[in-house]
């Protein structure tokens, strides 16, 4: 084996360094992977909702949505460590029914194209940012109220 120095090695080989994403970034990640793929079809995992939560983290599926996102060198850079159903929802702070949404067979059949997948990823994203500006301004609101009534106003 020949050894080199990180100084001989650019240029030669990108080196990958831990990543810092926000939640959306991480799924704008994953939908990107998934648009590359284009209309290519990916198979989808067994009637997620009816295993037990055990049975339920442990899956996965060869080809799947879920390992578009583990063979990312950049996903796998910022913590992701395998393609089980239970690594994905964690990773990505997501939860069993909006993972359901992504990759369960009763949501597509057996196979699903690539750029399908992606949409429902981005929208979870999407999901994500209004749903912080909903629960920011909720905040806000709450606070002016609780404010008022005991000022007495």
């Amino acid at each position: 084996m020949e050894h080199r120095t990180s100084a001989e090695l650019k240029g030669f080989a990108e080196v990958i360094r831990p990543q810092a994403l926000s939640r959306k970034e991480l799924l704008e990640r994953w939908a990107l992977a998934l648009e590359r793929r284009g209309d290519a079809p990916l198979r989808t995992l067994r009637e997620t909702e009816y295993k037990p939560v055990k049975e339920q983290s442990a899956l996965r599926e060869e080809n799947s949505p879920l390992t578009v996102a583990f063979e990312d060198p950049i996903l796998r850079s910022a913590g992701l460590t395998s393609d089980r159903l239970g690594e994905v929802a964690r990773f990505f702070g997501l939860s069993h029914w909006q993972l359901h949404e992504v990759v369960c067979n009763c949501q597509f059949g057996e196979t699903v194209a690539a750029r399908v997948v992606a949409a429902r990823v981005r929208r979870l994203s999407e999901r994500t940012s209004s749903f912080a500006a909903f629960a920011c301004v909720y905040a806000i609101a709450a606070g002016l109220l609780a404010g008022a009534v005991l000022l007495g106003h």
